[in-house]
């Protein structure tokens, strides 16, 4: 029985993980620990203990790590923290393997311990480029792992370029998107179930969806490009579900801009949430007419469901995308256009760029029959 441990470091990736942790759990020749860390324990951005609790999904430790995010020195302190917490884990759990997901700051924290203290470690969602930090904490974590279960053969052939074996990376798709497959319609109250804040419309006709993160590289400005964004979508006079950014330096602009917005224009169709569990923020992706903002969702889940997407600035440039994507920069007028052009079009044809909708199953198979091996060289040129 081979001991899988996943460390879980925010709600986003929650979603990126949530069907490999099922498929770990069930399996017969894998043993699941999750440790839930930084971001993903706290209330404002997205707690994701209760969503863990609903699928009995164990959790092996609750790790406190997350420090003011409103600036670098504070996310490399919680990184700095987060290694030696997740050290002692891992000293008193002795996991076969260590898993860690994509490419926020707080995951190659994750990586460091593992590798110092040799224990193998896999790496999702490797190989891809996006306009962020996270480029480098990404690269930085495929170099560090071991195993690597990427979501595009295009993800793929960069890492082996990297110098990485062939024979360590295994395209199995975005385990996100398995979620959009295992989708089913139903009704609920996102009102009533996740309460929030604001207006309350109506969302039997079209209404978009908003997610909008400050980039870590241009964190003094994450206030006035949210801002924009806002007065684009005010102009409009349209429905939206707001939700909530991430854990990042600049964070508390853009929450600034977001609730200063609100509470001058108490007459606009806008509600803020927080977080949602998956099933039901899919739901709502689903039915909504256009997705805006700079998460990689409008980029990953929207071209699996068709949705329109208007991406907003430089945090995904260079994401593989569908057509289903417009890409403007954090101006008003350029805002407003792209979403009306979205919203002439209507929806798109699902693709599946990012996968078919068994990764969870895929990564757990592998997990459970490949040799642990710890990477001693990269190949030669």
């Amino acid at each position: 029985m081979r001991k899988i441990c996943v460390v879980i470091t925010a709600r986003a990736s929650y979603s990126r993980i949530k069907t490999v942790l099922t498929a770990i759990d069930a399996h017969p020749q894998l043993a699941l620990q999750i440790v839930v860390t930084g971001s993903a324990i706290v209330e404002k951005f997205g707690n994701i203990l209760p969503h863990l609790e609903a699928e009995n999904l164990p959790v092996s430790a609750i790790i406190p790590t997350l420090l003011d995010v409103e600036n670098a020195t504070a996310s490399a302190k919680t990184t700095g923290l987060a290694v030696i917490e997740l050290a002692t884990f891992f000293t008193n759990n002795s996991p076969d393997a260590v898993i860690t997901v994509a490419d926020r700051f707080e995951t190659i924290a994750t990586a460091i311990a593992a590798v110092n203290m040799n224990i193998p470690l896999a790496h999702i969602q490797g190989g891809e480029i996006t306009g962020n930090i996270d480029d480098r904490i990404r690269n930085s974590i495929s170099q560090l792992a071991d195993l690597h279960f990427v979501a595009t053969e295009n993800a793929r052939n960069r890492l082996i370029e990297m110098g990485l074996s062939p024979q360590k990376v295994f395209c199995t798709g975005c385990p996100s998107i398995d979620l959009v497959c295992q989708h089913r319609s139903f009704n609920f109250d996102p009102y009533l179930t996740y309460g929030g804040v604001g207006a309350q419309p109506t969302l039997n006709g079209p209404y978009l969806i908003a997610l909008q993160h400050p980039v870590t590289t241009e964190a003094d400005h994450s206030k006035w490009q949210v801002e924009n964004t806002l007065q684009a979508v005010a102009a409009l006079n349209i429905p939206c579900i707001w939700f909530w950014p991430n854990a990042d330096p600049g964070t508390d602009g853009t929450s600034q801009g977001m609730r200063a917005f609100r509470e001058s224009h108490a007459d606009i169709p806008f509600h803020f949430f927080k977080h949602m569990e998956s099933r039901h923020f899919i739901q709502l992706l689903k039915n909504s007419a256009c997705f805006v903002g700079n998460s990689s969702v409008g980029i990953r889940e929207c071209s699996a469901l068709g949705v329109p997407s208007v991406n907003i600035g430089s945090r995904q440039r260079g994401r593989e995308r569908g057509c289903n994507v417009i890409d403007c920069v954090p101006d008003t007028e350029a805002i407003v256009s792209a979403i009306q052009q979205q919203l002439r079009h209507g929806p798109y044809k699902p693709v599946s760029i990012y996968g078919n909708g068994d990764a969870g199953e895929l990564i757990a198979g592998q997990l459970a029959r490949i040799p642990f091996i710890l990477k001693k060289h990269i190949l030669p040129a």
